[in-house]
């Protein structure tokens, strides 16, 4: 089975896991004013997401701004999940963890394999999630997204960050909504 692609304008997936504060995300709930950025990481065991996230972490405050609630999110456990937001120093961005790999393929997500220990001698988990980034509006619907088949070249929050400004000030839609016939 492969991943399937989610349409812009139309509703997400739900999304419910816990956060290494003690508390949960649940998608919908208390949504950010203009959107959710949902980004999935592959794990503690990636040094390209550790790096990814440090940026997040440095940039959360920017998307706070604009009245975007910013997550990272695994499939990775607790313990896993509480290292890396340790290893990013989260304070302003949110560690969600315990990801279902059913829900990761809801959100299509590709889903890997372990290779066993990477170059930074953590363990790959048995199956995990690779990464991907969305925008959801408070309503629920995508507005933008995109994943990757390998941790290598993420949608860079900087760009991220003026796209938003860029759609704010133009009321600009989300595209690649037309589902018809071609």
């Amino acid at each position: 089975m492969t991943a399937t692609a989610l349409m812009p304008r139309h509703p997400v997936p739900a999304l419910n896991v816990a956060l290494t504060d003690g508390s949960r995300f649940v998608l919908g709930a208390a949504p950010g004013e203009r959107f959710d950025l949902v980004v999935f990481y592959r794990g503690l065991h990636c040094p390209i997401c550790a790096k990814y996230l440090l940026e997040l972490e440095r940039l959360a405050p920017e998307f706070e701004k604009r009245g975007v609630q910013v997550v990272a999110i695994s499939s990775d456990d607790g313990e896993r999940a509480h290292a890396m937001a340790d290893k990013v120093k989260a304070g302003a961005l949110k560690i969600g963890y315990g990801l279902s790999l059913k829900s990761a393929r809801q959100w299509g997500l590709y889903i890997s394999a372990s290779r066993g220990k990477t170059s930074i001698g953590i363990e790959e988990p048995a199956l995990f999630s690779e990464p991907g980034v969305f925008l959801v509006r408070p309503d629920g619907t995508l507005y933008y997204g995109a994943v990757q088949t390998m941790p290598f070249a993420r949608p860079q929050f900087q760009d991220l960050l003026g796209a938003i400004d860029f759609a704010i000030a133009n009321d600009y839609p989300a595209r690649g909504e037309y589902a018809g016939s071609v």
